[in-house]
């Protein structure tokens, strides 16, 4: 019954701040987060010991449940979740709203979804909470975007409604395999789906992987998200870029890689050669703007495309290394997300090249920049250098002499990874400080308070990151097997 608090919770919270005025709404947001993320952490600590889980009959007409299944890996993603939300709730408690109810319900309902899919182990229910997640963003971003953000939000919903629809047929279709009455569970999915034959595994991961690639995204698939995360309010763009591109992902290690292994075996070498292309491709990209959002985005690319090519590897280390950064990803971009938002709220502008002097001006905020981008780039005893030294580990230890070389190319992304993000550092954080910046503050309360979780959990997570390693070492066990 636990498993449900960490839905209804943000669902109900979200449906309540609707009909809520002035403060009501932050101030609720803020407080329904605070309680999921005390759930959240009761499921995880119980989650190390042993799987929790909920079953109770849904539509029996469809064979399909109301199934949820807390592990190492879900309750981890229900952690990360919980975190982030809080995070964003407590950096934007001083900051107005338009229309506060709305906003502040549309983004607790899409944490309702988010938990929703992580824990759903019925294929069926697992589209519902996908669409619950989804949907309410639709919204924030067509509402409270940019100037551009009508085109952009109606890019963004074509990409992921074709996807999902492709996922959907293809859920449905594995559902008709089962044996006896139609079932939706996944143990039954997985039976079904690996007892296919190759050439039908075949094509039937490629019409369920591209929802899921568009998600995370993969390249050719990821179009859709600089212009989106540009376009949506940081708070939005936080939800995409730390929790939501882990929807892909996790449906990929959850969906698919037990489901069809025929399927898996067969496109494995594409993936991962069109994952290093993607972490090449957006690394060069990402060195060439000056905009600090969508330099960003385009790292997020490229971090999304190792862990994905270290899926399709077969490896324990690797996928155990996919487990940790998938939290600390979480983690760091979010922190990125945060300083971005001060920085444009303080000076009006993205643009690095009108930016500077930030350690002279704010020097709190340029020490939590420095830090959180050293953890970006996987620096030694940073949270972001364990789960990526072992993803590489899980590349370098495959016997195909292919995987080696895509290896080094891959390796290519760690050093222009370094180079953009160390240059943004120095843009914005050093140099002269534009002219009006002396009048800008440094942090306030709630801002501190947000960085200091992001920052303890960099550093904490990467001097110690043994609580993840166990949480998840027997999910990561059971994908390789």
């Amino acid at each position: 019954m636990i498993l449900i608090l960490l839905i209804l919770i943000p669902f109900l919270t979200g449906i309540l701040s609707f009909s809520t005025k002035g403060d009501g709404p932050k101030m609720l947001a803020l407080v329904s987060t605070m309680l999921s993320l005390g759930v959240a952490g009761y499921v995880s600590g119980n989650a190390f010991s042993s799987a929790i889980s909920f079953s109770q009959p849904w539509i029996p007409t469809l064979g399909t449940q109301f199934s949820l299944l807390a592990d190492g890996m879900s309750s981890m993603l229900c952690l990360l979740t919980a975190i982030v939300m809080m995070v964003v709730m407590i950096v934007n408690v001083n900051k107005d709203v338009e229309k506060p109810g709305a906003f502040y319900g549309l983004m607790l309902l899409s944490q309702a979804g988010l938990m929703g899919v992580f824990l759903a182990s019925d294929a069926l229910l697992f589209y519902v909470f996908w669409e619950l997640a989804l949907i309410p963003v639709y919204f924030l971003c067509s509402k409270w975007g940019g100037e551009k953000r009508i085109p952009v939000t109606f890019k963004f919903f074509i990409y992921t409604f074709v996807g999902s629809l492709m996922m959907l047929a293809g859920l449905i279709y594995l559902s008709l395999q089962t044996p006896g009455l139609t079932s939706y569970s996944w143990a039954d999915i997985a039976r079904a789906g690996a007892a296919l034959p190759a050439d039908k595994q075949i094509w039937l991961f490629c019409l369920i992987f591209i929802a899921f690639a568009i998600k995370m995204p993969m390249f050719p698939f990821h179009t859709w998200q600089p212009d989106t995360y540009e376009q949506s309010p940081t708070p939005v763009t936080i939800i995409l870029s730390a929790l939501m591109v882990k929807m892909g992902l996790y449906a990929v290690l959850r969906w698919l890689l037990p489901v069809l292994p025929a399927g898996v075996a067969y496109w494995s070498d594409t993936v991962i050669l069109l994952s290093v292309i993607g972490i090449v491709y957006s690394s060069c990209i990402a060195m060439m703007q000056t905009d600090i959002k969508r330099l960003i985005a385009y790292s997020s690319i490229a971090h999304m495309g190792l862990m994905c090519a270290a899926a399709f590897t077969h490896s324990y280390v690797g996928m155990h290394g996919i487990m940790l950064q998938m939290f600390n990803h979480g983690i760091n971009i979010t922190g990125m997300w945060v300083i971005v938002s001060m920085i444009e709220n303080r000076w009006g502008t993205r643009d690095m090249t009108k930016l500077g002097g930030m350690a002279t001006v704010t020097p709190k905020m340029a020490i939590a920049l420095v830090v959180i981008s050293l953890a970006s780039i996987a620096l030694p005893l940073t949270n972001g250098f364990v789960g990526e030294f072992m993803m590489f580990n899980g590349l370098l230890r495959s016997d195909s002499a292919g995987h080696i070389a895509i290896l080094a190319v891959a390796g290519l992304g760690v050093i222009l990874g370094a180079v953009y993000t160390l240059n943004m550092v120095q843009k914005t954080a050093y140099g002269t400080a534009p002219s009006g910046a002396a009048v800008a503050k440094d942090l306030s309360v709630n801002e501190y308070l947000g960085l200091a979780i992001i920052i303890s959990l960099v550093i904490f997570l990467g001097v110690y990151p043994k609580p993840l390693l166990d949480l998840t070492s027997g999910i990561s066990a059971l994908l390789v097997h």
